[in-house]
C-alpha cells in the first residue's frame, strides 16, 4: 500500500523545486495526493477525426489529421505570431501561435503527419485554430486518446509552462504511481451496497477516462465520497455535542412572556412566526442545548421572534444577549426591543465600542449582578470584561458577519453553554444550508407581517434616466426617502469609488433642493454611522451608497431603491438590497438600472428579480446560475472542506441521499467503534486534524 499524501510534489517527475513552489502557492498542492485530487473541469472527445472541409466556426473543440505545408512569422514585438498552413487533402486551415514563437517554430516539421486539436474560428474569411495542440500522428492511437482532460490554471502557472496540457503531463506521471495499491477510503460494504467504483479505479478514470460511461462512474464515486464525508462530519459532531453538552432547561413560560404577548404585541403573529416560536420553545424546554438557525427575509419579523425567545430566558431567571455586526444595527435592535417592552419590568442595555466608560462600568456591574436581563451589542459583548451572572440564550444576528472563533467566545460566557439562535436575512438554499449549517436545526419565517405590500421591481435601461429621476421626484414630493446604490467590487475599488463620487455629483445636480448623504466602506465607522443616522432620522431625502447598506438601517419611510449597474450584483445581493425598502405599509419600488448589452445569464438574473419576491426561490436560482462559490465563505463557517468535484447547485439530490446514509451509520454506530466502520472514523480523524474544532459551536 502506498500513501500518496506523504509524497512531496517536488519529487514527482516533471515538477522540481520551482514548479513545486508555484503549485504550493497557486493551487495549494503539496503532495502527489493533492495533485491527483485536482480534478479536470471539462473533457473533450479525442477519439474522432474531422475533415478540414467540414469545419465551421460554430463547432466546439475538434481534431484533424494532416501535414504542415509552410509556416511564417507575422507581426513585430509583442504582436508577433507564428502562422502555419495545414492541410488534410480536403482543404487548408491556418494554425496560429501567439506565444513562444521561436520554440514552436523550431519544433515544427514540414510534411510530417500531425494530430491537431483545438477550436476552429473564422478570422478575415480564413478558418484558423489558435494555440493548437500538436501530437505526432504515428504515436497516437485514436481509441486510446478517449476524453482529453482540461484543468484550470493561473497566469503565474502558465509562465512556468503549467498550462492545462502541462498539468495533464504531471497527472500522467502521478497516475503511473497508482499501479501500486492505495488504501480505500470507504468500507467494502458501502462500495458493494451502493455499486461504487473502487477508489483507485476512480482516480485513474477521473483524469484519463476511456469513454463517457467510465467517466460518469468515476465522477459519481468521488462526488458520493466528498459529500458523504461532509455530512458524516457534520452529523457526528452534532451528535457528539448533544451527548456532551446538557442544555439549560427553561421549564416555564411565565410573567414576562405573557405580559408581552397579551399587552404589548404590536400585531398578530404570522403562522410562520408561531411555528418558529413553538420550535424554539420545544428546544429550550427539552434539556438539550438549542443550536438553531432562523432564516427569514428582511422585514419578516425575526427580531420579534428573537425577543420572545429572550423573554423565555428571563422568565426562567436567565439573561439573554443579542449580538449584531454593526453599531447602527445593534442600536436599532435596542430601540426596537425597548419600544416593544414599554411598561414591562425588564432591564435592557446597549453595549457597543462607543459606549462611554462610566456607562460601560454601570452595564458590566448590572450584568454581573444579574440586574441586566437583556443586553444588545456588537463585538463588544465578547470582550473578556463582559461577565454574565447567568447567560441562558445568545442570539447572533447576520451570523455570516462573525467568525467562528467569535461565536466560540460567546459560548465561554456561561459554565453551561447557552442556547444559541443564529439569525440571517440571507436566504440559504436547502442544499447549501445542509452543508454550511447541517448541524443546526433550521427554522424559516416565510411570510411577511400583515399590511406589508410586496416590493415592485422594475428593470430600466440607463439611457432612460429622465423617467427614472421623474419617478424619484414624485416619491420625494410625497415625503418618501430614496436609496441610490452603486457597486463596489474589491478588484476595482478605485474605479467604483470614482463611479460613486460621479454618481453623487450627478444626483446632487439633479436634486439641488434635497439633502443627500453618502456612505461607503472606506469611510471611518463613526462617519459612516453618522451619515446613516441622518438618513434614518429623516433629515436627508437621498442616500447614495455602496453595498455597505446591505445589512443596515431600518428606514420605514424609504420607498425607492435604485441599484445602478445592477448587472454587477449577484441575485442574493440584489434581493438583500431590495429588502432595505418596503419596511412600511406604503408601496415601495426597486429599480434595477443596467446598460443594453447584457449576457443571457444576466438577463435571466434581472428577470428573476422582476418576477419574484421570494428570497428562497431567488437563492436557489442564484445557486444554479452562479454556483456555490466558496460555500458562502467556507473558512468563516468552519466547514473543513473545499468542494473539489461536487457541485451543490447540481448535486443536491445526491447530497440528501448521502446524508441519509450518514444518519443511518451514526444511528447503528453511535460510539463509532464497529469494526466494519473503522475506515470511516480513521478518515474522519484525518479530515478533522486541523487544530481546534469550532464546529460544535454552530
Amino acid at each position: 500500500m502506498i500513501d500518496l499524501s506523504t509524497r512531496d510534489i517536488k519529487y514527482l517527475s516533471g515538477v522540481g523545486p520551482q514548479r513545486a513552489e508555484i503549485l504550493n502557492k497557486e493551487l495549494n498542492i503539496f503532495s502527489v495526493q493533492d495533485l491527483i485530487s485536482y480534478y479536470p473541469y471539462k473533457y473533450v472527445d479525442r477519439s474522432k477525426i474531422y475533415q478540414v472541409s467540414e469545419l465551421s466556426d460554430t463547432m466546439p473543440y475538434i481534431q484533424l489529421k494532416g501535414v504542415i505545408k509552410a509556416f511564417r512569422e507575422v507581426g513585430e514585438g509583442r504582436k508577433k505570431r507564428l502562422v502555419a498552413n495545414f492541410t488534410d487533402g480536403t482543404g487548408f486551415i491556418e494554425l496560429v501561435w501567439f506565444g513562444g514563437v521561436k520554440y514552436v517554430a523550431s519544433s515544427l516539421k514540414l510534411n510530417k503527419e500531425y494530430l491537431v486539436f483545438g477550436k476552429p474560428t473564422l478570422f478575415n474569411g480564413q478558418m484558423n485554430i489558435a494555440h493548437t495542440d500538436l501530437d505526432d500522428a504515428s504515436d497516437a492511437i485514436l481509441s486510446s486518446l478517449g476524453l482529453k482532460p482540461y484543468y484550470n490554471t493561473t497566469e503565474k502557472m502558465k509562465k512556468r509552462s503549467l498550462t492545462s496540457q502541462g498539468i495533464e503531463k504531471l497527472m500522467k506521471a502521478a497516475v503511473e504511481l497508482l499501479t501500486d495499491p492505495i488504501p480505500e477510503t470507504l468500507p467494502t460494504y458501502l462500495i458493494n451496497r451502493y455499486r461504487l467504483m473502487p477508489l483507485q479505479e476512480a482516480l485513474i478514470n477521473i483524469h484519463f477516462p476511456s469513454d463517457p460511461q467510465t467517466l460518469r462512474d468515476a465522477q459519481y464515486r468521488l462526488k458520493f465520497e466528498e459529500l458523504f464525508y461532509i455530512q458524516l462530519n457534520i452529523l457526528s459532531l452534532s451528535s457528539e455535542r448533544k451527548h456532551k453538552y446538557r442544555g439549560i432547561p427553561f421549564p416555564k413560560i411565565d410573567t414576562y412572556f405573557h405580559q408581552f404577548f397579551y399587552n404589548n404585541l404590536p400585531f398578530e403573529l404570522t403562522n410562520a412566526q408561531k411555528r418558529v416560536l413553538k420550535e424554539i420553545r420545544k428546544d429550550v424546554g427539552s434539556g438539550i442545548q438549542m443550536n438553531r438557525l432562523l432564516q427569514g427575509d428582511v422585514g419578516s419579523g425575526k427580531t420579534l421572534v428573537a425577543l420572545m425567545g429572550m423573554l423565555m430566558a428571563v422568565d426562567n431567571q436567565y439573561q439573554a444577549c443579542m449580538m449584531a455586526p454593526t453599531e447602527i444595527l445593534a442600536t436599532q435592535h435596542y430601540a426596537t426591543v425597548v419600544d416593544f417592552l414599554k411598561g414591562i419590568d425588564v432591564r435592557v442595555e446597549l453595549l457597543t465600542g462607543s459606549t462611554r466608560k462610566r456607562e460601560r462600568e454601570r452595564i458590566l456591574s448590572g450584568l454581573l449582578s444579574g440586574e441586566v436581563n437583556i443586553i444588545i451589542g456588537t463585538h463588544a459583548l465578547i470582550e473578556d470584561t463582559v461577565v454574565f451572572k447567568s447567560l441562558g440564550l445568545a442570539i447572533i444576528d447576520e451570523q455570516h458577519r462573525f467568525g467562528v472563533e467569535q461565536r466560540g467566545r460567546m459560548w465561554a460566557k456561561s459554565l453551561n453553554p447557552p442556547h444559541i439562535l443564529v439569525m440571517t436575512a440571507t436566504p440559504i438554499p436547502r442544499t447549501l444550508a445542509m452543508t454550511l449549517y447541517g448541524d443546526l436545526d433550521v427554522s424559516v419565517i416565510d411570510e411577511l407581517p400583515p399590511g406589508r405590500k410586496p416590493i415592485r421591481t422594475i428593470h430600466q435601461f440607463d439611457s432612460k434616466k429622465k423617467e427614472l429621476y421623474q419617478k424619484v421626484r414624485s416619491e420625494i414630493a410625497i415625503g418618501r426617502q430614496i436609496y441610490f446604490v452603486f457597486p463596489l467590487i474589491e478588484e476595482s475599488e478605485k474605479i467604483d469609488l470614482k463611479n460613486l463620487e460621479e454618481g453623487y455629483e450627478q444626483i446632487s445636480a439633479e436634486f439641488p433642493d434635497c439633502n443627500i448623504v453618502k456612505v461607503h466602506g472606506k469611510m471611518k465607522p463613526a462617519d459612516k454611522d453618522m451619515q446613516m443616522s441622518i438618513f434614518a432620522e429623516g433629515k436627508a431625502q437621498i442616500m447614495v451608497a455602496t453595498t455597505v447598506i446591505e445589512v443596515g438601517v431600518n428606514v420605514p419611510n424609504a420607498s425607492v431603491m435604485v441599484i445602478e449597474n445592477a448587472e454587477r450584483f449577484g441575485l442574493s445581493q440584489l434581493h438583500q438590497l431590495r429588502g432595505r425598502v418596503g419596511r412600511g405599509a406604503d408601496q415601495s419600488y426597486c429599480i434595477l438600472v443596467t446598460g443594453y448589452k447584457l449576457s443571457e445569464i444576466t438577463r435571466k438574473r434581472i428577470q428573476i428579480m422582476v418576477d419574484s419576491n421570494d428570497g428562497f426561490e431567488i437563492a436557489e436560482a442564484d445557486l444554479k446560475l452562479r454556483g456555490p462559490g466558496d460555500l458562502d465563505g467556507t473558512q468563516q463557517s468552519g466547514v473543513a472542506f473545499d468542494l473539489k468535484i461536487a457541485n451543490l447547485a447540481k448535486d443536491g439530490q445526491l447530497l440528501q441521499y448521502v446524508r441519509g446514509i450518514a444518519e443511518d451509520i451514526l444511528e447503528k454506530d453511535p460510539k463509532q467503534n464497529l469494526s466494519e466502520n473503522m475506515v470511516l472514523w480513521k478518515n474522519l480523524d484525518k479530515i478533522n486534524k486541523r487544530g481546534e474544532n469550532w464546529r460544535v459551536i454552530s
